[in-house]
């Protein structure tokens, strides 16, 4: 059973983040696990005078009321636990807990730093995308949607390494049973008219590529605008859907980095997406393709408690 980490805070945030990670388990029976992290130089860790000898006690209550009322937006049919940590940061208490676990992901919320936005990537996403060696999960703000995942949307770049994220993402749509569309978003730029060629004949050899490993349930498009936000505006998306991309050509090696292209596909995207560690990759794919056996990259920029 696949494991996922979530981010939770008695926040909208901590609520959105344990959406999405319902949605994503119960497309294959993974579970949840909740993770609350407590800064080492917080009140919380007793590194400040405390007001009265019973403090111990009220915050304990308080943190198990929290994580009760974590679990309790769980549905029946997914199975969660809930635990704390403490680190110096939350990003990093998150990622030592997806490696205590073996988890598959790390799901978060959206930040609450703008209003008009459906992402804001704040200080807990951002040092998990800097950091994290799995794949993070961003909810969208005001992502309600517990039902199960219904169709998966790649972003593919035109230079070595985008295999990398065609690799994770051809793996989860034949373990989910989900159909797949591959993608390239080319902006309309005079200087280089041959773009929308170029992603097309590419497109078409990745397609072919992937059709040897989910015949019939995917499909290739190429995106085009006056800049990537109107390439994302303009297409058509699931209420289910998610879309995953690739880390910064200079992410380290099994690390994430959100280069400046994902940036803005982010700030436009009516989806959750799924950043992937440059040179992840989640499983072996039975294939004889040496096209998908090799790779790294996206887009080309640069305490316990159980229910």
């Amino acid at each position: 059973m696949r494991r996922y980490v979530v981010a939770y805070t008695a926040t909208d945030s901590g609520r959105e983040a344990i959406n999405l990670a319902t949605a994503l388990a119960r497309r294959q029976g993974g579970s949840l696990d909740l993770v609350m992290v407590l800064a080492e130089s917080s009140p919380y860790s007793g590194a400040y005078p405390r007001p009265e000898s019973g403090y111990d006690a009220i915050l304990s209550d308080q943190i198990q009321e929290w994580l009760a009322e974590g679990l309790s937006l769980v549905p029946d049919d997914v199975t969660a636990r809930a635990h704390v940590r403490r680190a110096e940061s939350n990003a990093e208490g998150l990622i030592a807990a997806a490696e205590e676990f073996d988890a598959a992901l790390i799901v978060i919320g959206a930040g609450r730093s703008s209003v008009f936005r459906r992402f804001s990537v704040g200080t807990v996403a951002s040092g998990l995308l800097h950091a994290s060696t799995v794949p993070v999960a961003l909810a969208p703000r005001g992502y309600r949607r517990t039902e199960p995942v219904t169709r998966i949307t790649v972003g593919l770049g035109n230079r070595a390494g985008a295999d990398d994220v065609l690799h994770v993402a051809l793996d989860a749509a034949r373990r989910r049973g989900l159909a797949l569309r591959l993608l390239s978003l080319v902006t309309l730029d005079s200087s280089d008219l041959d773009a929308v060629s170029r992603a097309e004949t590419q497109m078409k050899e990745r397609l072919a590529q992937a059709e040897t490993m989910l015949a019939g349930r995917v499909t290739a498009h190429v995106a085009q605008g006056r800049s990537i936000e109107d390439a994302i505006d303009a297409l058509e998306w699931d209420d289910g859907e998610v879309m995953l991309i690739g880390s910064s050509r200079l992410a380290p090696h099994s690390r994430l980095f959100l280069g400046a292209t994902a940036s803005k596909v982010l700030r436009a995207l009516p989806v959750p997406m799924v950043v992937v560690p440059r040179g992840y990759r989640s499983s072996p794919l039975p294939t004889d393709n040496p096209e998908l056996s090799e790779a790294p990259e996206l887009f080309d920029d640069d305490g316990h408690q159980e229910a």
